[in-house]
């Protein structure tokens, strides 16, 4: 229903206040707003069950106005949204700034006659980043703001005695121990900081070996959604309860993966089993010449797909020696050809030693030098070098001659090495056994890239901190006093200066 109902007036009023009374309402949950089409008010869920409603004498209420995700010019609730909703609703959890349950006479209270407006019970905002007077006056980081963190605290008990002190004669603010530039190596070196990190790396693991396990013995007929249902279940269990973490974060880290890549995998396994990892076909291009439609096929790696292990993948897996020398090829071609623009734009323009092969556009070509070249040696030889202006232009061309056949030569080889690998790559696809199929799907393709979510995921609740403490250490780093005199040096400074200057002020 329309967010509205929960609180207009007049006859709505009337029929809210019958209905509550009847014990009809079981939960109302609060949605954020814009989030169904043609309409950009906010809605809510309202649980009606007549079962036990002369017995009920609670509502139980949920904001989840702020848990959304923008997709284009709407929102749209995420999949992490949505679970924690229907947990929260399930186990009737109260959560702090999102659930609790409203008893029927708070509600009934002539302060709130009837009124269902959620905020009126749950408030929902944000704690309010407050400016410290006296920290900005004296100095020093006020209390409040480092309790504030007591949930890093928990995990790193010793780590705040690190980093901050009391201040003298003021129990009720903290200074830095250390200068602002050191609070994050202070942080990332600090032993729990490390023990805590190793603690979520073996939760992680115990996770993938029971997921490896699991998926690897999958076979044709699976049913995706339920597999991904008890794959997910699972990784929310295993972050359950975790300090720092939140697990509904790490669940739409697989979600988000499911989306773009698992969800398709595992219907492949449902259609043909893990030998579809064997398969591997070249795409086509489709282009229009007057009404005739053209289709050509897409050469090199680029234009190959495999079903289920990618080519980026396979050459990863198996041709990594392979990809690490096309990979120096390239680097060492970039290298020249930043030489060669660097050679050209220092000596090009009309008093320039490379004028003579320079077109209207600025570029040197291959051509241009070697004619040049030529031009230029008979006036060599019978001048005997003695124009050293000749000379050091005919150096210049010849490097630059010699950079491009370096950069040629070595672009040859790069298309041979790349050919090569091409015809490796499409020879080992149907080489692969089942097994070494599951390996490279599972362990170096879904895990791997879990893996990587989940650590930026952690690394993100770290910097967290480190942003926090920098911020307040920045905040109050320089007291208002301080300022003051500093201000007041530095004008007496000026006006000394434009004294000297006879410059009446």
């Amino acid at each position: 229903m329309p967010l509205g109902v929960l609180f207009r007036g007049n006859s709505e009023a009337d029929i809210r206040r019958k209905i509550i009374q009847k014990g009809y309402i079981k939960a109302i949950i609060g949605l954020p707003a814009n989030l169904f089409y043609g309409t950009g008010i906010a809605a809510s869920l309202i649980v009606i069950d007549k079962e036990d409603a002369a017995d009920r004498k609670e509502i139980f209420m949920i904001d989840a106005s702020k848990g959304f995700i923008k997709d284009g010019n709407k929102n749209r609730l995420r999949e992490q949204d949505i679970h924690k909703i229907v947990d929260t609703y399930t186990n009737r959890l109260t959560i702090s700034k999102y659930s609790r349950t409203i008893p029927i006479s708070e509600i009934a209270d002539p302060k709130n006659d009837y009124n269902l407006n959620i905020p009126r019970y749950i408030d929902s905002q944000e704690a309010e980043d407050i400016q410290d007077i006296e920290a900005h006056l004296l100095g020093g980081i006020p209390k409040r703001d480092i309790d504030d963190l007591q949930n890093y605290w928990t995990v790193y008990p010793t780590m705040k005695v690190a980093l901050f002190s009391s201040v003298a004669n003021r129990p009720n603010y903290y200074q830095l121990n250390i200068a602002n530039e050191e609070i994050k190596n202070t942080i990332f070196n600090h032993p729990e900081f490390a023990v805590f990190g190793k603690t979520m790396e073996e939760v992680f693991n115990a996770w993938e070996t029971a997921t490896i396990t699991h998926t690897k013995a999958l076979d044709k007929g699976l049913r995706p959604k339920n597999e991904i249902h008890s794959i997910s279940e699972n990784l929310l269990s295993h972050y359950n309860n975790k300090l720092l973490t939140d697990k509904y974060a790490m669940y739409q880290h697989l979600m988000d993966y499911w989306a773009e890549t698992m969800q398709d995998d595992f219907y492949e396994l449902a259609a043909d089993g893990w030998s579809a990892g064997n398969e591997l076909k070249r795409l086509e291009k489709k282009t229009k010449k007057g009404e005739k439609e053209i289709i050509r096929q897409v050469p090199g790696l680029e234009g190959l797909e495999g079903r289920l292990i990618p080519p980026a993948l396979m050459i990863q897996v198996c041709f990594a020696k392979e990809q690490q020398a096309i990979d120096e090829m390239e680097s060492q071609i970039e290298n020249l050809k930043s030489n060669i623009e660097e050679l050209i734009e220092e000596n090009s323009g009309e008093e320039g030693l490379l004028a003579e092969v320079t077109d209207e556009k600025g570029k040197v070509t291959k051509a241009a030098v070697l004619k040049r070249m030529k031009e230029i040696i008979p006036k060599k030889i019978k001048q005997i070098d003695e124009d050293e202006e000749s000379n050091e232009e005919y150096f210049l061309l010849e490097q630059y001659k010699e950079l491009n056949e370096e950069a040629t030569k070595i672009s040859n080889n790069l298309l041979i090495a790349k050919a090569d690998l091409e015809q490796k790559v499409i020879a080992q696809y149907p080489k692969l056994t089942i097994d070494e199929i599951k390996t490279i799907v599972v362990e170096h393709k879904w895990m791997a890239a879990m893996e990587q979510r989940i650590h930026t995921e952690m690394d993100n609740i770290s910097h967290r901190l480190t942003q926090r403490i920098k911020e307040l250490a920045d905040r109050y780093e320089t007291p208002m006093p301080l300022l003051t005199q500093e201000v007041e040096a530095l004008t007496a400074k000026v006006e000394n200066h434009l004294k000297q200057m006879k410059f009446v002020w």
